[in-house]
């Protein structure tokens, strides 16, 4: 039982590290620089992309508390997974208020929901307390 615990934790801290790393590098390319990245992206509400540059380190501090076992990274998971809905339905009001908006954002942020909501979940079952 140990073993699974141990492998299915280091699964889900490799997953937040890296998607961690991913968000930081996108968030900073987006909101500081001009180049082909930030003209890619198209329409896009500052403030989700600030949110998840923002995340992107706690994705990390999680995901390194995860590899240690620690309860307490549960519990920052399961705060970055109600962040993320908040700012998914302050999303969804500022596009009802006619804001411009990219479908890859619905899409992006879907995912980010659903990642953060699997791994505080599974984290707060096999942390140790």
């Amino acid at each position: 039982m140990t073993t699974q615990k141990n492998y299915l934790l280091w699964i889900l801290s490799t997953i937040a590290v890296l998607f961690g790393l991913l968000t930081l590098k996108s968030s900073y390319l987006v909101l500081f620089t001009q180049g082909e990245f930030h003209q890619s992206v198209g329409n896009y509400l500052p403030f989700v992309v600030a949110f998840n540059g923002i995340a992107g380190f706690f994705y990390i501090i999680s995901g390194v508390g995860l590899f240690f076992q620690k309860k307490w990274a549960a519990i920052i998971a399961a705060l970055i997974a109600l962040a993320t809905l908040i700012v998914f339905a302050l999303f969804f009001w500022q596009i009802s208020q006619g804001a411009a908006y990219e479908n890859r954002t619905l899409y992006a942020m879907s995912f980010r929901s659903a990642l953060w909501i699997l791994i505080s979940w599974l984290a707060w079952k096999k942390a140790d307390t």
